[in-house]
């Protein structure tokens, strides 16, 4: 049980209030509270590591974990994709060499079909957000008291927002993405003007195609598709307060925040890599609120402490924090 006692101290003048947190319920949550609390909204302490669903959450977790498990392959595949750039120029500057272009056309469409692979995982990324979301922010409880009770879901929640940054930074460094679907684009456009139908496009057909081609043409696509998602998770939900949503995002932020200046709490994750989690964590709810807050994260309305949060990063070794600072400006 969480026990809270309070001292009260009278002066002429003021009242000085202090509150203490003494235990921990079961093993996942420390309650920081503060003065400060009463203008920036609670922090809490979430177990990144350890959290396990309760009974109530645990058939949103299975349906979330079953796309989550998926997601580091994904990863892998992005990481090892080579491109196809020194045959598709030979192929371009050889216009009549079929031995080129077919060479050419054989390696790019494994690639392309690695890149629908992608482009459809961000789709169930997309439903398991929305339904992480429809947990976290419903009444009759807060989205405080969500995060608080429910930090498996959390938990989920932060691994998807961690898992979109790792996947839009290392797209960003591979160029080769966008000029591999290029050339498969304009080759497929001139064998149908040649009436040629290849066995490709019933795996990605025109449809499927421009669909793709808008999602790779994004420099962050993953993050693009999850700020869309809790845009229309609003615009769908109008009878949910959207300071419900707000209220989530803002709250999260707050949590990384404290995690990463407080050594008292980061000491407790048994990997430095859990560090660098929270970080990307925290930049993600920050892009997510600004994409849905009328306001947007950096206005002086906002519930999240923006000058906190930038400070945080830069206390960070600077080859951990770059990504994360240009993805806010």
């Amino acid at each position: 049980m969480l026990r809270l006692v309070r001292f009260f101290f009278f002066k002429p003048s003021k009242v000085l209030l202090f509150t203490a947190v003494l235990s921990l319920q079961m093993g996942n949550l420390l309650k920081v509270l503060t003065c400060t609390e009463l203008e920036h909204g609670p922090n809490f302490f979430l177990d990144f590591e350890n959290a396990q669903p309760t009974e109530g959450e645990r058939e949103v977790w299975n349906q979330v974990n079953s796309v989550l498990q998926d997601s580091e392959n994904i990863l892998f595949g992005l990481h090892s994709y080579k491109g196809a750039g020194q045959e598709i120029r030979d192929a371009i500057q050889n216009p009549n060499d079929l031995m080129l272009q077919e060479r050419a056309w054989n390696l790019v469409c494994p690639l392309v079909i690695k890149l629908k692979k992608f482009y459809s995982f961000s789709l169930r990324l997309e439903e398991a957000l929305k339904s992480l979301l429809v947990s976290l922010t419903c009444p009759p409880l807060t989205p405080t008291q969500h995060l608080e009770r429910e930090q498996a879901l959390a938990k989920q929640f932060a691994e998807i927002l961690h898992f979109t940054l790792r996947f839009d930074e290392l797209k960003m460094r591979i160029p080769a993405i966008q000029n591999d679907f290029s050339y498969y684009r304009r080759t497929i456009s001139r064998n149908r003007i040649n009436n040629m139908n290849l066995d490709i496009e019933n795996e990605v057909n025109n449809e499927m195609a421009n669909r793709m081609s808008l999602f790779y043409a994004e420099a962050t696509p993953m993050l693009k598709t999850l700020s869309n998602a809790t845009t229309n998770f609003v615009t769908e939900n109008k009878t949910l307060p959207l300071e419900n949503t707000t209220d989530c995002l803002s709250t999260m932020a707050s949590v990384c925040k404290v995690m990463l200046e407080t050594p008292e709490y980061s000491s407790r994750f048994s990997s430095e890599d859990t560090l660098l989690f929270c970080m990307r964590v925290m930049v993600g709810v920050i892009i997510l609120y600004d994409y849905v807050h009328p306001n947007g994260a950096f206005n002086k309305s906002s519930k999240i402490d923006m000058k906190g949060c930038i400070k945080v990063l830069k206390d960070q070794p600077a080859d951990n924090v770059e990504g994360l600072l240009n993805a806010l400006k």
